[in-house]
């Protein structure tokens, strides 16, 4: 039972749709004819196009007043032309060359003096000068170094000394060995304790080097 009524009530509903998809196409076309459809589209317009219109006008501003040219200048009219004055000048008149020559013959000029020729200056006087030397008589002979005898050790060293002018030993230097330092220290300070004569320049005694050779022998 249920099965069959559905199946009744199916075809009702179908019918029904249909008859109201009818009446609203009925009633589209008597607005159509009658004119009141263009009259809503027309309201419904209106304000759109009055919208568009106030938006696309433009609002222009005031044209720019024109420029202010300024006046020309005019330029100041050029100096008037005064002419120089003229001064006269006195000029002396003209000498006569030939009355300012004399005839009285001029006396002539004096003979120029000879040069003086100075004489060369003589040259300086020579001066006397002699190395100092060793006194002799007051002069020790040096002790042969003991090691030195012991390996026969031979030589001659030579040595200098720097005498003040008093003849004393201010100082003393190895100038050539021997080739055995101890016959050369030995030889130093034993001929360093020795009396000089200083040398002179002049007559007068001074400073000055002077040189000893000083030989090592066995006997």
């Amino acid at each position: 039972m249920n099965d069959y009524a559905q199946r009744n009530r199916k075809p009702t509903r179908l019918w029904v749709s249909l008859g109201v998809v009818v009446a609203l196409h009925v009633l589209l076309l008597w607005a159509i004819s009658s004119g009141l459809a263009t009259k809503f589209v027309k309201i419904a317009k209106a304000p759109v196009q009055a919208m568009l219109l106030e938006e696309i006008q433009p609002v222009l501003p005031p044209p720019p007043p024109p420029p202010v040219q300024p006046p020309p200048k005019t330029l100041p009219p050029p100096p008037a032309y005064v002419p120089p004055a003229v001064v006269p000048v006195n000029t002396p008149p003209p000498v006569n060359a030939i009355a300012a020559v004399s005839s009285k013959p001029q006396p002539e000029a004096p003979p120029a003096p000879a040069p003086v020729v100075a004489a060369p200056p003589s040259p300086p006087a020579p001066v006397a000068r002699t190395a100092a030397v060793i006194s002799a008589a007051n002069c020790e002979k040096p002790e042969y170094p003991s090691a030195s005898r012991r390996f026969e050790e031979e030589g001659t060293v030579t040595l200098k000394f720097l005498v003040g002018a008093d003849g004393k030993v201010k100082e003393s230097a190895v100038e050539k060995s021997s080739g055995f330092k101890r016959l050369d220290e030995a030889a130093r300070q034993g001929l360093a304790k020795c009396q000089f004569k200083p040398g002179t320049e002049n007559g007068h005694a001074v400073e000055g080097w002077a040189g000893i050779k000083y030989t090592w022998k066995l006997e």
